[in-house]
């Protein structure tokens, strides 16, 4: 296999001298870019209103305010938004997990007829600007048709949106594509429907990218801001993104920076938690076999 630089110059002391250097200074750059917003938002956090507003900006604070999380955690009743947040991403991802596996099951394995027009009509959808969709789907929450209830100022007003995502239909489509069909057809001789299929055999080895679509949702759940803002009029009962937004006016801004720190630690924290397993379903979909 050919190289930008051969193997031999590689175990050279010289090259074993460059290529650490560059190693090094790559890791370094890439690490700095990742890690210094980190940091200038958390320390943001610890600094006085006066520090944090003045021109040029302190790359350390004057003085360190850590207490500043706690009075961000008080005055904007945090634990009540992070509860309404939870509950809208919680129910977000079940209620993905509930469409969207079974869909990408039948399209995969069941193979239906006009299963691959189903399919690209799914996709086309992805080609449609979200701001598009926001009066029809407004429209739609506000008289859900047949049972003619207005979703507004319920979690479910996310939740069904939510439920029929594209995107995670064909990633899961894709992994369940290169699960071998002999064990669907064993699986069918053993007696087993396509319900308990699904359960049985097929839940157990897709792990890696069931991990992929719950961080997906959670972490688009978590974040929205749009349409959280149109679906809870009522203040008691908006999610995080759409109250920060709404205090920022009359809030100090450290305290306001230590909200959005504290806001943001739930989904670093997932991320952290399952990288191992985010990384496997990212790369399992793409080998054969």
């Amino acid at each position: 296999m050919r190289t930008l630089v051969s193997p031999g110059a590689l175990r050279s002391p010289r090259g074993k001298v460059v290529y650490g250097v560059v190693f090094a200074g790559t890791l370094a750059v890439f690490l700095l870019a990742f890690m210094f917003p980190l940091y200038w938002v958390v320390t943001g956090a610890m600094k006085s209103p006066q520090e944090l507003a003045q021109t040029p900006a302190t790359l350390v604070p004057h003085e360190w305010h850590p207490e500043t999380f706690a009075d961000a955690w008080d005055q904007l009743s945090l634990g009540k938004y992070f509860l309404n947040t939870l509950v809208v991403a919680g129910g977000a991802w079940l209620a993905q997990l509930a469409i969207d596996v079974p869909a990408a099951f039948a399209l995969s394995k069941l193979r239906p007829k006009f299963g691959n027009v189903v399919l690209g009509l799914m996709l086309a959808t992805l080609m449609l600007p979200a701001t598009a969709l926001l009066v029809p789907t407004y429209v739609t929450v506000t008289d859900l048709p047949l049972l003619h209830l207005n979703l507004i100022n319920s979690p479910a007003a996310v939740w069904l949106p939510a439920a029929a995502n594209a995107f995670n239909i064909y990633l899961l489509k894709r992994f369940f594509d290169q699960i071998p069909d002999e064990l669907i057809e064993a699986a069918r001789l053993d007696g087993a429907g396509p319900v308990r299929t699904l359960w049985r055999i097929i839940l157990p080895i897709s792990r890696p990218i069931l991990a992929v679509v719950s961080i997906l949702a959670v972490v688009t759940a978590w974040k929205d801001f749009i349409w959280p803002l149109l679906v809870f009029p009522d203040t008691g009962k908006q999610t995080l993104s759409v109250m920060l937004q709404r205090v920022a006016i009359d809030m100090p801004l450290n305290v306001l920076v230590a909200g959005m720190v504290l806001a943001s630690l739930p989904m670093v924290a997932l991320f952290l938690a399952f990288q191992r397993q985010i990384l496997a379903g990212l790369t399992a979909g793409s080998l054969k076999g």
